[in-house]
């Protein structure tokens, strides 16, 4: 019975039951989804959520119905994922790709409407591209954007299309709906992301995910370099590379 299995939830349970529904969904849910593992009252889920979404954990997702990691929510995840041990560890990998590959690397996070770099090692060389940590870059015209995008199931990624402003970022950004389609299925099938100076010009990137246990992508392994140094070509040769960092990288933080 339903009653039955709501009253075995401790009240103080309740908000981080419902977090931790949504974390393992992937996916925004909406509160009658959610409810369907809890078993509360309706009055109650409902109540749960609002609370959520007044203190930021949540929010709304572009259907109005479903909902999403807030703000909130997504800086507490960064933070576990940058606890001191896994940090050094994430440092050690990434600093070994760098001189491998001579360029800056990063790791970004996708946040509601762009994705959020989270840590980087910087080239040494004296011509490099400033995006530091914190820096926030579209989803539509970056490699690590392109690649969270491939992840999307296809409703959700046509509905951010829709609601996108595709705005040309330089010569080279696809601002056709349909070419970008094409480009993120393209993405889906070759497990890997490449920026052709679409986001700046004079500069290429080539992305990969980072994935959880059940093969989502929670984040992405990138480097980007100025196209005096770099080629398209030159860049999928470390395709391998990343693959292989991406595979480090994500066993540290699954």
């Amino acid at each position: 019975m339903e009653g039955d299995k709501h009253d075995t939830i401790p009240t103080n349970l309740r908000l981080l039951l419902v977090i931790e529904e949504m974390a393992r969904a992937g996916v925004p849910l909406t509160p009658t989804e959610v409810n369907a593992k809890l078993g509360l009252p309706k009055p109650t889920i409902h109540r749960l959520f609002m609370t959520l979404e007044e203190e930021g954990f949540v929010q709304r997702d572009l259907d109005g119905r479903s909902y999403s990691p807030g703000p909130r929510l997504r800086t507490m995840a960064g933070g576990i994922l940058s606890s001191l041990r896994i940090r050094t560890a994430r440092q050690a990998i990434l600093q070994k790709l760098s001189r491998e590959i001579g360029e800056t690397c990063n790791i970004a996070l996708p946040d509601r409407d762009a994705m959020v770099y989270v840590e980087r090692i910087e080239t040494e060389w004296p011509l490099r591209i400033q995006l530091q940590v914190g820096t926030r870059v579209p989803f539509y015209c970056t490699a690590s954007g392109k690649m969270y995008l491939s992840s999307l199931v296809p409703s959700h990624l046509k509905r951010y299309l829709a609601a996108t402003d595709l705005v040309a970022r330089t010569p080279n950004t696809i601002t056709d709906i349909d070419m970008l389609l094409d480009e993120v299925e393209t993405i889906r099938k070759q497990g890997y992301s490449l920026d052709r100076e679409e986001f700046l010009t004079d500069m290429i990137a080539i992305a990969v995910p980072l994935l959880d246990t059940n093969d989502r992508l929670i984040a992405t392994l990138s480097f980007h370099a100025p196209t005096q140094r770099f080629d398209i070509a030159r860049a999928l040769e470390y395709r391998e590379a990343m693959h292989a960092a991406g595979r480090e990288l994500s066993a540290l933080i699954t």
